[in-house]
């Protein structure tokens, strides 16, 4: 299987957002900070997007959060939520659209019956010491963790 350069933009994304922007009045999204017990995050790599991301996706007409966050996980990194997910901050993502929201959780409760495997959608996945992640891990990826680890102040903007 060839999959797309994860360093570039798929030209299909602005097409994606601008229906997006006409056939929902609002997107809202899920994000997992995943925490093993090493206190490493997993983090993912799309085929459509540059850079690492906390794994999640869109939260569908009549789904639940966690309901969102627990199929995301599943499909994305093969992960089972074994106890709740903490909410962690809801963050407005205008570098997407003014429209684009997305609620955060903390997982520490979790099981990966095996590892996951890279797919059309998510080229890789690994999870990574707070000092040792890639280099393009995202700015909004960077800025979540230092809210979770470090203390930062959070914001209202993703």
């Amino acid at each position: 299987m060839i999959l797309a350069d994860p360093k570039r933009r798929s030209p299909l994304t602005p097409l994606l957002h601008l229906y997006w922007r006409f056939a929902r009045g609002m997107t809202l999204g899920v994000r997992a900070c995943v925490i093993d017990g090493e206190r490493r995050v997993l983090l993912v790599r799309h085929s459509y997007m540059p850079g690492w991301y906390f794994p999640g996706g869109g939260v569908e007409v009549g789904q639940t959060m966690t309901d969102a966050l627990a199929m995301e996980l599943r499909e994305e990194a093969n992960v089972e939520l074994t106890g709740p997910a903490v909410l962690f901050g809801v963050y407005l993502n205008a570098r997407i659209s003014k429209r684009d929201h997305v609620a955060l959780y903390k997982v520490e409760a979790w099981r990966q019956p095996s590892p996951p495997v890279p797919n059309a959608e998510i080229v890789a996945h690994g999870f990574f010491a707070l000092d040792a992640l890639p280099e393009d891990t995202t700015r909004g990826t960077r800025e979540r963790l230092a809210e979770i680890f470090d203390g930062q102040a959070a914001t209202a903007t993703w």
